[in-house]
């Protein structure tokens, strides 16, 4: 499938010195869990967050093969998705100079369809929850026949990366400035059935 060319869209306006490179997007694809998939719907804007994994030069999504608008962005329609990670909040000494580090990337292109969903599943099961797949059966084709899997292609040009770091950039203040860190954890975990936890569980508790 053809991907679109690079528009306005594809490039940084304001802080261009923020901008990152290709290591800093795949950074930030591997670590972010969910991303924002929006387009263009009957010429309403649509929007839904969901689950993704980074596949090599890929994006890979998936969803029920009954989801209207899932079908409409599978048969060509432009996207966009989105991720974002907080890594801290910025207090400076005035609430207009308030900030937060962060990186974020925006990859647009068009979504084409894998044939083979098992992969696609399998790939972003083990990115929730490493060595999963290993300990469960193998998807069934009667799953995969259900769900409509998706990739977006990496493409040079039709991708953004963004990142903010340090403190308020204020030289002296006589108020408290700094920089509140901000991270995710995984709690532990919380069973419903069976006594033994698994070991991919086990070892995303412990980080």
């Amino acid at each position: 499938m053809t991907q679109p060319s690079p528009t306005v869209l594809d490039s940084l306006t304001r802080k261009p010195d923020r901008g990152g490179d290709r290591a800093l997007l795949d950074e930030v694809l591997d670590e972010a869990r969910v991303g924002t998939l929006s387009t263009v719907v009957d010429g309403l804007p649509w929007s839904v967050p969901m689950l993704f994994a980074r596949y090599g030069d890929d994006i890979i999504v998936h969803g029920s093969t009954g989801a209207g608008a899932l079908r409409h962005v599978a048969a060509g329609a432009p996207v966009a998705l989105s991720a974002f990670l907080i890594d801290g909040l910025v207090i400076a000494d005035t609430l207009f100079d308030h900030s937060a580090n962060y990186r974020s990337v925006v990859v647009r292109g068009t979504l084409e369809k894998v044939d083979d969903a098992i992969d696609v599943l399998t790939v972003l099961s083990d990115k929730l929850v490493p060595g999963r797949s290993s300990e469960v059966p193998q998807i069934t084709r009667k799953e995969s026949a259900a769900t409509l899997a998706l990739r977006l292609p990496i493409v040079d040009g039709r991708w953004i990366a963004k990142a903010r770091t340090g403190g308020p950039g204020i030289e002296e203040s006589e108020s408290w400035t700094g920089v509140v860190p901000v991270r995710n954890v995984h709690d532990d975990p919380i069973t419903y059935t069976g006594e033994t936890v698994p070991e991919s569980v086990r070892r995303l508790a412990a980080g």
